[in-house]
């Protein structure tokens, strides 16, 4: 009698297995950025910052990509490099943003120690398929000649070795001006972060561009 009952019941539910399930949302594509302070958005709520601002531009023009901003206030190439395996394991991206080096500059770094920690960053995004777009720092001049022309040739000549994206300095709209930034004299200010995406935007959309071709 209880396998009639069981029978019964398979049956019963027999046209509510049958009915399709709900559809799949296709996962979002990936934009992954690895910056410090000047791309977590010192001195600001985090949705005022140049990277949510790109969240926000992509979601209406770019339908299906979103952002991640693994940023950190104070990071080093060092600490990129420590993190990079983990974050593109995680994401999966298909772009990485790398914009660290600021602080290796400020705290004088050696120059070798940066470039290699990198190198390491685009290898370990290009290995899971990431295109990347490099973005470059500038020193004050007041660390040597040597040390600033070397400083920036890191980004150039990375990018010529790993034929990435590059541009050559994230603050170059504001770096003459000197209300663009907040007291410090490091940080930009909130009204200036839609300029640094403006100058950011057209080196990385040719790599979505390029990735939605994929």
């Amino acid at each position: 009698m209880q396998w009639a009952i069981g029978l019964l019941l398979l049956l019963a539910l027999l046209p509510a297995l049958a009915q399709p399930g709900p559809a799949t949302t296709p996962q979002a594509r990936t934009v992954l950025v690895m910056g410090d302070s000047l791309s977590a958005g010192y001195g600001m709520a985090a949705h005022e910052g140049w990277v949510s601002r790109l969240g926000e531009r992509l979601a209406k023009d770019r339908p299906g990509w979103r952002v991640v901003n693994a940023s950190i206030s104070g990071e080093t190439t060092a600490g990129g490099a420590s993190r990079i395996v983990g974050e593109v394991l995680r994401h999966r991206p298909e772009v990485v943003v790398i914009a660290l080096g600021a602080n290796d500059g400020l705290r004088g770094l050696p120059l070798r120690e940066a470039r290699r920690n990198l190198a390491r960053m685009i290898g370990a995004s290009q290995h899971v398929g990431a295109k990347v777009l490099l973005v470059g720092m500038r020193m004050p001049p007041n660390l040597g000649e040597d040390y600033t022309r070397g400083f920036e040739r890191n980004y150039s000549d990375l990018a010529k070795l790993f034929d990435t994206g590059l541009l050559p300095f994230l603050l170059e709209p504001i770096a003459l001006d000197r209300d663009a930034f907040q007291d410090d004299n490091l940080h930009p200010t909130i009204e200036v972060q839609g300029k640094l995406l403006d100058h950011v935007w057209p080196a990385l959309l040719p790599l979505i561009e390029a990735a939605d071709a994929d």
